[in-house]
């Protein structure tokens, strides 16, 4: 019989590497639970996430707690990552298992945001920390969010994991280029 062994969406994919003012690196989110409320159980859903510190987050939001955040990631649906749905959302809100479907990455450093301004089509200069976005990655579908200034969360489709660290680091290797002249 086979024996399977459980590997993370970046296994041999030649990271953490840190290229000028910028440092590309594997994320693991932990649990991440697509939640969308039922039509007007909106307090609920913040009832429900309470215990986590935490509600529903507004558009293009996120809320962050001490185990776990909840990321805006569409009209009426966010992620809730890091923490397993607490009891009682799940009668407030349609829940989705996520998890396996998405590979997290962080770019970090003074130049991460001139990194990422080469991909992503969004005006990051107005993405203030606790920031999130659906947007692309080059071509590839990313959940983008800033929870500290110097540090960006991407979430991309697993399955684009060695495409996306392929275009990031060929971004990060062009700037540290410029900038060495």
């Amino acid at each position: 019989m086979a024996e399977l062994i459980a590997k993370s969406p970046g296994a041999g994919l030649h990271l953490p590497v840190t290229r000028g003012g910028a440092t590309l690196a594997e994320w693991l989110p932990g649990a991440i639970t697509s939640v969308a409320p039922f039509a007007g159980a909106g307090d609920k859903v913040d009832a429900a996430l309470t215990p986590l510190g935490m509600g529903f987050p507004a558009p293009n939001g996120m809320a962050q707690g001490k185990t776990a955040r909840i990321v805006w990631t569409g009209r009426g649906q966010a992620f809730l990552i890091g923490a397993p749905a607490p009891e009682g959302l799940g009668a407030v809100a349609a829940l989705t298992d996520q998890s396996d479907g998405w590979a997290g990455l962080r770019l970090a450093g003074p130049a991460a945001a001139d990194v990422l301004a080469r991909l992503v089509p969004l005006d990051l200069d107005s993405f203030a920390p606790g920031t999130a976005a659906r947007s692309l990655l080059g071509h590839m579908a990313l959940i983008l969010m800033r929870p500290d200034p110097e540090v960006w969360d991407i979430l991309v489709f697993r399955s684009m994991a060695r495409t996306a660290i392929h275009e990031l680091d060929t971004a990060m290797v062009q700037l540290a280029a410029r900038a060495a002249g």
